[in-house]
């Protein structure tokens, strides 16, 4: 099983590891691409902190980050899932697996990035600013750079298993699961049921849909179970204590969509 996961925008600062080495990060194929965008965001945060902070979005309060990224290549490094912080790697609490579970995540967890592609979360990464949304001066979209290097890569990231995309959008853009990988590929939507007046209304949660991704992985790591397929997930979430909603997609080649519903946030 491969879960995909999008990044966090706050990201834990310090750390006691070495510097970067591009070359020890997993999806070695990646390596070349994250050299171009590691220079230019390198480059860029080195230069007119101004252009830099416009480039990157950031508040006056987040002015900081330029001169952190300006660091990347010298700076110490963490694991990445000590990295990524926010509400749903709260719910998920790597730190408080057991060995058996977090060994599991090594394996199977991983979290999209403007800056890396994509990295396993016992990778050691800086912390950085570099959301998939900015528009680089010389390379553009993120997303797009990442399509073109993630063709190939993540179909054998992905193996021949369950595929269990938790990405926001931004994140998913770039790289979808196409063929048979995307066949066996599951998204997740989190619907929140409510009673108004004796009826059932649903809509769709935002902060805590994150919250409930985080506990959905969470509990497939803590248990050990590894589904092999979209169906044999929506059987293993619901034995799990969840309520799945989902049938199979209409046309081959195409992601099944699940709807985890939730009546407390």
């Amino acid at each position: 099983m491969l879960v995909l996961l999008p990044p966090s925008e706050g990201k834990a600062t310090g750390g006691t590891g070495p510097a970067l080495e591009l070359g020890s990060l997993s999806l070695p194929g990646l390596t070349a691409a994250r050299e171009a965008v590691l220079t230019e965001l390198v480059e860029l945060c080195s230069g007119d902190e101004d252009k830099a902070a416009e480039v990157l979005g950031l508040s006056a309060g987040l002015r900081g980050e330029v001169a952190k990224n300006a660091e990347l290549r010298t700076a110490p490094t963490r694991p990445a899932g000590e990295i990524y912080t926010g509400v749903l790697y709260d719910a998920l609490d790597l730190a408080s697996l057991d060995a058996a579970a977090r060994e599991r995540a090594g394996e199977s967890l991983l979290v999209f990035s403007g800056l890396w592609g994509a990295v396993r979360v016992t990778d050691a990464i800086p912390s950085y600013r570099c959301s998939m949304g900015v528009k680089l001066p010389g390379l553009g979209s993120p997303a797009a750079h990442w399509r073109r290097a993630a063709a190939e890569e993540l179909p054998r990231a992905a193996g021949e298993g369950l595929v269990l995309d938790l990405r926001s959008a931004a994140y998913a853009a770039a790289w979808k699961p196409k063929g048979e990988v995307a066949a066996r590929t599951a998204t997740v939507r989190v619907l929140q049921s409510r009673i108004v007046g004796g009826v059932e209304k649903r809509s769709v949660v935002s902060h805590f849909n994150k919250a409930t991704k985080g506990r959905i992985v969470r509990d497939l790591l803590t248990s050990g179970a590894a589904p092999a397929d979209p169906a044999g997930l929506v059987e293993t979430l619901r034995a799990l204590g969840h309520t799945v909603e989902s049938t199979p997609p209409a046309k081959a080649g195409t992601p099944w969509a699940l709807d985890v519903v939730v009546t407390e946030l």
